[in-house]
């Protein structure tokens, strides 16, 4: 019984420390700039919130990350699985599937 008390204490220590040590989520200063095609409109999305996912337009064709976080390219429209890091006033090309999204760090 002791050892019982013992791992849920230690448990509810650490779940405590996570809680407290994650500050809240915010906004990455900037814009994500997208280029599509020569017919469209630039897509831009202004101070993207930290951890969020946005489904890029099917016609995506670069992505230019003016804000001061990272931004990650991902494969698919969730923003599952790893991405490719686009670096703070850089940019990349995006993938011609139309299948993918951005997540911000």
């Amino acid at each position: 019984m002791k050892l019982c008390r013992a791992i849920a204490t230690t448990f509810a220590a650490a779940a405590v420390t996570v809680l407290v040590s994650t500050g809240p989520a915010h906004a990455a200063t900037g814009e994500v700039i997208v280029f599509t095609t020569e017919f469209e409109e630039l897509t831009t999305y202004q101070d993207p919130a930290s951890g969020s996912c946005r489904q890029l337009p099917p016609t995506a064709h670069v992505v230019i990350n003016r804000t001061d976080a990272d931004v990650y390219i991902h494969a698919g429209p969730a923003c599952w699985g790893p991405g490719v890091t686009v670096a703070p006033d850089h940019g990349w090309h995006a993938p011609p599937s139309g299948m993918f999204s951005i997540s911000v760090a």
